[in-house]
């Protein structure tokens, strides 16, 4: 039967709470390792190099092709037997950040390329270097159209973190498996555990949504930047 004394005592429960501080730093931490991923083979797939396209290209087909939790095991219990040994926190980090860089490269690639191409031609008319096109032109544009895709993937994130309790992270679901081991009180345990990962997407659905609106300020700022960069050699 549900028990109501134990479900409140639970909802406050330090060792719960400690496993939900885990889960957001291992999130945050995770989705800055896709990032950093996710950014070098996006350019690596643009590149009109094959010797750079084409690794790009497998590792995205490979990370997106297997389940993330079968990455993980074979990061923690096979690479050792090829020398390579990784605690548990590395190999979570290492298994969630390079599955997540393979999904963030998709969305970067896409913005990049959804930018039209007459924007950086201005940008090369006006005496631009490619960088500066890329930083002043290309990706404030870009920004707009992938910080929606970003949002969703870190909250996707949030939640797919809990695979690593697989391989004993000591993150939120796993601090609810040890307790419910212990008290077996499962219903109200895992309860708990869903109300707190509803918790956290909900307070990042805010976050998202106030980083929306800045950079689609920011994007409507960008013609009027053009056109002052366009009149400024003019001037002079």
């Amino acid at each position: 039967m549900w028990d109501w004394a134990a479900f409140l005592h639970y909802l406050a429960s330090p060792y719960l709470l400690e496993g939900a501080g885990v889960t957001l730093g291992l999130t945050g931490a995770s989705f800055a390792i896709g990032l950093g991923c996710g950014i070098l083979a996006a350019l690596m797939r643009l590149s009109p190099r094959p010797w750079l396209a084409r690794p790009a290209g497998f590792y995205v087909w490979l990370m997106r092709g297997t389940p993330v939790l079968i990455q993980l095991i074979i990061i923690y219990t096979g690479l050792p037997q090829l020398g390579i040994r990784l605690g548990v926190l590395a190999s979570s980090l290492v298994g969630l950040g390079l599955n997540e860089g393979a999904y963030l490269s998709e969305i970067i690639r896409a913005g990049i390329e959804a930018v039209p191409a007459g924007q950086s031609d201005a940008g090369r008319a006006l005496g631009l270097r490619p960088l500066q096109i890329m930083r002043l032109i290309v990706l404030p544009q870009a920004l707009q159209m992938m910080i929606p895709a970003f949002g969703n993937s870190f909250n996707s994130l949030l939640k797919t973190s809990s695979l690593a309790s697989v391989i004993s992270m000591s993150e939120l679901l796993r601090h609810a498996e040890l307790l419910m081991q212990i008290q077996f009180k499962v219903l109200e345990v895992f309860a708990v555990a869903a109300l707190y990962y509803l918790a956290m997407t909900t307070a990042w659905g805010f976050v998202q949504a106030r980083l929306e609106r800045r950079f689609s300020q920011r994007s409507a700022a960008m013609p009027i930047a053009l056109e002052a960069l366009e009149i400024g050699p003019d001037a002079a």
